[in-house]
């Protein structure tokens, strides 16, 4: 049983599997001793295929992955994109087809330029390399990252030192380590025990708090997203939360309303801003999501406040085809679902600073920019706090709010800072400097979540650093293996 070789055809079912294994990891499920497997079961027999060959069976388990872990891109498309099943269902096999073809390239650029020296690294290290691309281009999408199951697991602890990436690492590690270990090479099992026996020896607080604890109370709307930009959408908006933010006890220092909680621009909501800032108790404030125009053409999805605040976000990291539409020219008009009633946003600054609130720094991360790993530890190196607002209406009633939280949630524990998260109907939450949800509001229901929130001060070493040396790590982990390409294919052992 020292050899393990699967057959192509078993390989690339067991891919498909491993797919379906890694969206297990993830919330709701949660299991997160599954990643290993996972990655084990891309590795067992990846030196005996062709790079060819390599690159069909990382393209078959990024269509498990997010055939079954990102479903809810159907539901967007049909339920709220004004657009046919037919068609949905092939607009949502297409996106996935396309994501899949990120493992398709990392696993033929690994076969085609490392050979089976080392392997047990080199592996690991490329996967890593392909989640960084995955990160970045064309916009990004840095969806079920293998690293981001583990912020309740025995690896926790290694979030506030290296990040999700470091995660990653560490769950591919140990699933190549232990297709070593099945190979009767038993020396695996020592850096497998190292590696998930380390974080006991680490720190388990980095920060601390910078002042007393914010009451926060955080209104879930839970309108129809079908009527939200009509009229009487706009009605209902207004009323809601003004009569919740009427509601609040006089002890609430913030109050926050999620992202465009109401479906108007800023200057149109003027007065209901002024009524709602009427309502406030002295000394506290109101944060929330609004669009912005300036000038023409120029829209901005935002963060404002009114009370005890100082200051303004704009969002910097948009969301292709739910915020701009990419090859608008040719896209708009071909079919409903691009031409959704709102205007293309525009990117906010990379830079900007954080909104300060009663007496805290607050940094910002609207909606899809809390899974961007670096992007929020840029907004924490300057902020007590993170707050992030989020429409996940357009999930409906699938598992992707529920991935969304516990990204949020790894966004805590990287950077020992409370988030909390403001959502139009879920999962809206406090998340504590650990990664715990110690308040949380029942999804699709119009309810305050009220609980306290701790200012914390100083850095992670993942704050400090963001991602970068992870990415390091894992190229210096491949560059051991690599060779230059030749003609025909060495398949000497798996």
């Amino acid at each position: 049983m020292t050899e393990l070789r699967p057959s192509p055809a078993i390989g690339h079912l067991l891919a498909l599997v491993a797919g379906v294994l890694t969206t297990l990891t993830a919330s709701p499920f949660e299991l997160w001793w599954l990643g290993p497997i996972a990655a084990g079961l891309i590795y067992l027999g990846i030196h005996a295929l062709t790079p060819g060959q390599a690159a069909l069976k990382g393209w078959i388990y990024g269509v498990g992955l997010f055939g079954s872990g990102a479903s809810w891109v159907y539901v967007s498309i049909h339920d709220y994109g004004y657009t046919g099943v037919p068609l949905a269902l092939f607009l949502t096999t297409l996106f996935v087809c396309a994501m899949a073809l990120f493992f398709a390239a990392t696993l033929w650029l690994y076969r085609l330029l490392t050979g089976p020296r080392l392997a047990v690294l080199t592996f690991a290290g490329a996967w890593v390399l392909g989640e960084w691309l995955r990160t970045w281009l064309f916009t990004g999408f840095p969806w079920l990252l293998l690293g981001s199951a583990h912020v309740d697991s025995p690896l926790a602890p290694w979030a506030p030192i290296g990040g999700v990436y470091a995660l990653s690492l560490i769950t591919v590690l140990s699933g190549t380590l232990a297709i070593e270990f099945l190979r009767r090479r038993w020396w695996a099992a020592a850096p497998i025990a190292a590696l998930w026996l380390a974080p006991l020896a680490l720190p388990d607080q980095w920060t601390e708090p910078a002042g007393s604890p914010l009451r926060v109370a955080l209104l879930q709307g839970n309108l129809p997203q079908l009527i939200k930009w009509t009229p009487e959408g706009r009605r209902i908006a207004a009323n809601t939360y003004l009569e919740m933010t009427r509601d609040q006890p006089d002890d609430i220092d913030l109050i926050v309303w999620p992202e465009a909680a109401l479906p108007m621009f800023e200057d149109e909501a003027l007065p209901i801003l002024e009524r709602a800032q009427s309502n406030l108790a002295p000394g506290s404030a109101l944060l929330t999501g609004i669009l912005q125009r300036e000038g023409r053409g120029l829209y901005y999805n935002s963060v404002i406040g009114i009370g005890d605040t100082e200051g303004e976000y704009r969002k910097a990291h948009l969301v292709p085809f739910g915020e701009y539409l990419p090859l608008e020219r040719w896209l708009r008009g071909t079919i409903a679902f691009f031409d959704l009633p709102m205007p293309a946003m525009t990117r906010g600054p990379s830079d900007q600073p954080p909104i300060q609130a009663v007496g805290t720094t607050i940094g910002n991360a609207i909606c899809y920019e809390i899974i961007y790993a670096d992007l929020v530890a840029n907004r924490a190196r300057d902020a007590e706090l993170i707050l992030t607002v989020s429409n996940d209406t357009w999930f409906g009633e699938s598992i992707g709010p529920l991935q969304h939280l516990q990204m949020a949630r790894l966004r805590a524990l990287e950077n020992g800072r409370y988030v909390v998260r403001a959502t139009s109907n879920g999962v809206t939450a406090i998340i504590d400097d650990q990664g715990r949800v110690i308040a949380r509001a029942p999804q699709f229901e119009t309810i305050a979540l009220t609980g306290e929130a701790v200012p914390m001060q100083g850095l992670t070493p993942f704050t400090r650093t963001g991602s970068w040396p992870a990415w390091l790590l894992a190229a210096l982990l491949v560059v051991p293996g690599l060779r230059l390409p030749r003609r025909g294919h060495a398949t000497t052992r798996t």
